[in-house]
């Protein structure tokens, strides 16, 4: 069977709604370089590529136009989705591994539609930024320290796709935001070494934390 490309809206059940991303399925006779050049042209923030596994029902990797990542929760429902339609599958339950680990996924059919679940991973925090790195990344938000919610930290939290959580006061306007992207690539970049330098330290104690080449920010606040 050859690849097939798909566009899915995942989080919706209206066109043009969503959270969008591409899949690719099957994707077996494909390289990496090929899946990466793929997932640039589709430009979607992930894609998912759907391949065989020997230890699981299915294995999935995932590329943003730039760089492979861990996991995509959106990319994950999305996935799942195409394949539960191509294989024409019933109610069920599937594995899949990805570079996070692996993961249970819950399927449900609905008439001719489905319902997809992903269980997520344990949670994992790292300890709270501070310090020149906190202030690297507020100053290349364009934020200042009024902006951040008191009592909460700025800290990289992960279930297989580490993060890094920004608490916002409610009166910050989030789409007004104009970030320095070029120094947030910086600070994202410098920030997934010590967080790999501390799982690789920290690998007989605990369980590693997965850290790719660019973290990614995520501003939240309370309403």
């Amino acid at each position: 069977m050859k690849p097939q490309v798909y566009h899915v809206d995942a989080f919706t059940s209206q066109p043009f709604r969503g959270n969008s991303a591409g899949v690719v399925f099957p994707a077996d006779n494909l390289s990496e370089a090929q899946m990466q050049l793929i997932a640039r042209e589709l430009g979607h923030s992930e894609t998912a590529f759907l391949l065989h596994s020997d230890d699981s029902d299915v294995r999935i990797r995932y590329f943003t136009p730039t760089v492979e990542v861990p996991i995509c929760g959106h990319a994950t429902v999305a996935a799942h989705y195409v394949r539960a339609k191509v294989l024409g599958l019933g109610n069920c339950t599937v594995w899949q591994t990805s570079l996070a680990g692996k993961h249970r996924v819950t399927i449900e059919k609905h008439h001719d539609d489905y319902r997809i679940s992903l269980e997520q991973g344990t949670p994992g925090f790292e300890p709270p930024l501070e310090g020149e790195t906190r202030v690297a990344i507020i100053n290349a938000l364009h934020l200042t320290e009024d902006d951040i919610l008191p009592g909460l930290p700025i800290q990289v939290a992960t279930t297989g796709h580490s993060k890094v959580m920004i608490p916002l006061k409610p009166e910050v306007d989030i789409d007004a935001l104009s970030p320095d992207l070029n120094a947030l690539t910086l600070s994202a970049n410098r920030l997934a070494a010590m967080v790999s330098s501390r799982s690789r330290s920290a690998q007989a104690k605990t369980k590693p934390m997965v850290a790719c080449s660019r973290l990614r920010l995520v501003l939240w606040k309370i309403r």
